[in-house]
């Protein structure tokens, strides 16, 4: 009796240290089946982000040729190439960015951190407003400084000035309803303004099966249309101003990506301007049509208007592939908002692209070399 009730004992305590064991695999293994189950986000992501790299790095290896004068070859991505630099969320990140800069940081990390900065990207304090770093109370107020008023003078002999500091990436006319956003490689018009507004925002020549998109913003007989693009780094100002003496009549904002425009993907994507989220400003000056798009890139979803509150980019909100309108022309005020040349326009959270696109008399000339970099307030171009 006394063994049998030992055995049932025994039994009893393996038992228990049976489903103990047991337990602890289980709790062991769950977690690590499901820490190397892949996801298809998480390729997305690793693939996307890899290939990202791998991008950055052959862009550094062009920018060194082009440095040596050497003509570079245009290679354009295919469309899976394009599919895979989408996969990475960059709208995603792009918030994360600005929610990161605008932490206010201790003020013993302060000059560490913007020393770093400025090191990197080459940026000139000495033209800032307030040059002491301890007064900048965290990144996003650092990269939207203000310059000393007589750090840019405004060109008062030239009709149309630089909006922004940057690198002149194109210019020209526009021609075959065409723009160049680097040499050989374009992107269409219509794709990147959108359709035609209505005629009641903007005086545009009436529509025929004669007129390409082209011809239908050019509103006076014998004028062109011109482009001009202009790419801000990182260590530039980024603050942008009115190019000229005109009236905005109109806005449209498109959600779309937010990929890199750094020189060598403009090479590299086609229609790189039409798949980003920009904002569209439209109206016109002395001469016509005129036009200034802000792009978006990666780490900039945020493009202010200074004069437009309703704007919000880089929402989640919004999708790809469509756009919103605002018109500035109202009842209460049937000529838009006027800007006078040099005003304070807008600002993006850090580096990007300014595109101009305008009408003007044929004897219109750029004072401009592709690649050259230039200041805001000096001559684009004149008549």
């Amino acid at each position: 009796c006394e063994e049998s009730t030992a055995e049932k004992s025994l039994i009893v305590e393996l038992s228990h240290l049976l489903f103990f064991v047991t337990d602890r695999k289980k709790f062991h293994t769950a977690p690590v089946g499901q820490a190397f189950r892949l996801r298809p986000f998480h390729v997305l992501v690793a693939t996307g982000g890899g290939y990202a790299g791998y991008r950055k790095y052959e862009d550094y290896k062009l920018e060194q040729l082009e440095k040596k004068g050497i003509e570079l070859p245009v290679k354009l991505a295919s469309e899976w190439e394009v599919a895979l630099y989408k996969s990475v969320p960059t709208r995603l990140l792009s918030r994360a960015w600005g929610r990161l800069n605008q932490v206010e940081l201790p003020t013993w990390l302060r000059k560490p951190v913007y020393s770093l900065y400025i090191w990197t990207f080459g940026v000139n304090m000495k033209e800032a407003a307030v040059e002491d770093l301890h007064h900048y109370r965290n990144l996003s107020e650092f990269f939207r400084r203000k310059l000393k008023p007589q750090a840019r003078p405004v060109c008062c002999l030239h009709s149309v000035i630089s909006p922004s500091d940057g690198k002149i990436l194109n210019f020209g006319q526009v021609k075959n309803c065409e723009v160049e956003q680097v040499k050989g490689v374009t992107y269409s018009l219509e794709s990147f303004l959108g359709p035609r507004i209505s005629t009641e925002d903007l005086h545009f020549r009436e529509a025929s099966p004669g007129n390409s998109f082209q011809q239908q913003l050019v509103t006076k007989e014998g004028n062109e249309l011109y482009h001009c693009v202009i790419y801000l780094a990182p260590g530039d100002y980024h603050c942008f101003h009115s190019p000229t003496d005109w009236k905005v009549s109109h806005r449209r904002h498109f959600p779309g990506s937010l990929m890199s425009v750094n020189p060598g993907v403009a090479r590299w994507i086609k229609e790189l301007f039409c798949h980003n989220e920009r904002v569209v400003l439209t109206g016109d000056w002395k001469h016509g049509f005129f036009s200034l798009t802000a792009v978006g890139a990666t780490n900039v979803g945020s493009i202010r208007i200074y004069f437009d509150q309703d704007l919000h980019t880089n929402s989640p909100f919004y999708s790809k592939g469509s756009y919103n309108d605002f018109s500035f022309v109202s009842n209460n005020n049937k000529e838009g908002i006027p800007m006078r040349k040099g005003e304070h326009l807008g600002e993006f959270n850090l580096g990007s692209t300014i595109v101009l696109i305008f009408e003007a008399p044929k004897d219109f000339k750029f004072h401009l070399k592709a690649g050259q970099k230039i200041r805001f307030g000096e001559a684009l171009g004149s008549l």
